[in-house]
């Protein structure tokens, strides 16, 4: 009677123990093929033949529930986000529907039940730890702020029909733009993705403006439109620039979410139309007029290849920065960097100045495209070369110094001070932990006390002295900031 009820608990007949021990194995390899309850949300396999219902039920909510993660792991939204809603009231759904799975009581059948409650309540604190990811907020906030310049500066001029008569965008904003661009690429994500998709989003989008903000700039300083005399097509290509600045509005306002009634399909197709009109036009026998009209299709092809932003770091893996050519190419030179910085350490020699210099160069010729978070990735390499470069200079100046008798005692107070900045600087330069080390708090501690002890040095009135404590706390400030960027976690 035990061997029947353990067959139908597994859905098994009963066939008097002829199975041989070749077939029990397959079913046992069989069973261990299948995944566990939503693991990697790779999908299952499907059911073994015969399997209890509670087993096949669970496999069923099992499939949704992978479905539904992939979703989840890729929505990089906010709470008031309709997907957002989707998402959660669907996980909401599976789980009272794993709750109502019968266990008839049984431990192995209750084990596999919590199993998948865990799996999709895990699911759902993901959902909503990456919505109210403070690093979330504070790309929301930046967005917001993007929103509400360009809202002031080109969107509300625009629709009040002023964009044309008055002097449009300036410098300032531009600035102001190139300034939300430069924050969003400091927020931190933590390697999440849900969150480096967000930051992609937004800076994709606030650099795309910024673009198209500097074009508009740039066509103001131009001696353009003509006069309507110079040629029978200029009268109509003037339409087409008044017609393209109004484009360039709408474009801003798509890209920032300003818009609630254009689309970037329609907007697309109206540029176009204008490139085709512009194409017919016959030019060909002043020069003057043909360069107008190239100016003016090379605007317009500057705003489409804008326009499809839509779906950008959604459908494609460009938020990871990791993947760019640029990004790997300042890698491989903070790689070797990684390795200059050992030999200076151990051997305490010089003769890799050249080579740091030369890295120096390499990483001025990367190619940043305009964005900002590889950008600072080059300039943090940069920030990590000088730091090895200051450190070799101040050695080689401590070995060279020799201090004569008449030198005044200020003047040797501030030398003993940088002799101990070059030893606190070796140990920053080897530092390879976090903030909340024992090592880091000692570090910054030694580094503040030196602070103090160059205001305290009294120059007396010497010009020299004062010159060289002013640049020791410079030196001193440096290794201080150098120490906190090596441990702020920022990541592309």
């Amino acid at each position: 009677m035990a061997v029947r009820w353990l067959c139908s608990l597994f859905g098994k007949p009963f066939d008097g123990g002829k199975r041989t021990m070749d077939h029990g194995s397959q079913q046992q390899q069989q069973t261990q093929q299948m995944p566990g309850p939503f693991q990697g949300f790779a999908g299952p396999q499907g059911p073994c033949p015969g399997q209890h219902p509670t087993l096949v039920r669970l496999d069923e909510l099992q499939r949704e529930v992978a479905m539904l993660g992939q979703q989840v792991c890729s929505f990089s939204g906010l709470q008031s986000d309709r997907e957002y809603k989707r998402l959660e009231r669907e996980l909401t759904q599976l789980l009272l529907e794993v709750d109502q799975v019968e266990t008839e009581g049984r431990m192995e059948l209750q084990q596999a039940r919590k199993r998948a409650a865990g799996e999709v309540e895990g699911l759902l604190r993901y959902l909503e730890g990456n919505a109210t990811h403070p690093s979330r907020l504070a790309i929301e906030e930046l967005s917001r702020e993007a929103q509400s310049l360009l809202l002031a500066g080109v969107v509300a001029p625009f629709r009040q029909g002023q964009a044309q008569n008055a002097s449009e965008t300036g410098e300032e904003l531009v600035e102001a733009v190139q300034d939300v661009a430069m924050r969003l690429a400091q927020v931190k994500t933590g390697g999440s993705v849900p969150l480096r998709k967000a930051r992609y989003r937004a800076l994709t989008r606030v650099c795309a403006v910024q673009e198209v903000l500097e074009g508009r700039v740039r066509m103001h300083t131009l001696a353009l439109p003509l006069s309507d005399e110079t040629h029978e097509a200029v009268q109509r290509i003037n339409q087409v620039m008044v017609q393209v600045s109004g484009a360039r509005c709408q474009l801003v306002a798509l890209l920032m979410g300003l818009s609630g009634r254009d689309s970037c399909a329609h907007l697309a197709r109206v540029l176009t139309e204008l490139l085709v009109e512009l194409d017919a036009l016959d030019v060909s026998s002043n020069t003057a007029v043909r360069n107008y009209r190239k100016q003016v299709v090379e605007e317009i092809n500057g705003l489409l290849k804008h326009i499809d932003l839509e779906g950008e770091g959604d459908d494609t893996f460009r938020y990871d920065l990791a993947q760019n050519d640029s990004i790997r190419e300042i890698e491989a030179i903070r790689g070797r960097v990684s390795v200059l910085r050992g030999e200076v350490l151990r051997q305490g020699v010089a003769g890799q100045g050249a080579e740091l210099q030369s890295l120096l160069t390499h990483l001025d010729e990367v190619d940043t495209g305009r964005n900002p978070c590889i950008r600072e990735a080059r300039r943090r390499a940069v920030l990590e070369i000088q730091a090895v470069i200051t450190y070799l200079d101040l050695r080689e100046a401590l070995g060279r110094r020799e201090p004569g008798p008449d030198e005044p005692p200020p003047h040797a107070a501030v030398w003993r001070v940088l002799a101990s900045l070059s030893d606190l600087q070796a140990q920053v330069l080897g530092f390879d932990g976090k903030r909340a080390d024992k090592s880091y708090m000692v570090l910054e501690e030694l580094l503040t006390k030196q602070l103090l002890a160059l205001d305290a040095v009294d120059p007396q009135g010497d010009q020299g002295t004062k010159t060289a404590r002013k640049q020791a706390v410079k030196y001193a400030q440096n290794i201080l900031s150098y120490l906190d960027m090596k441990t702020d976690e920022w990541e592309y």
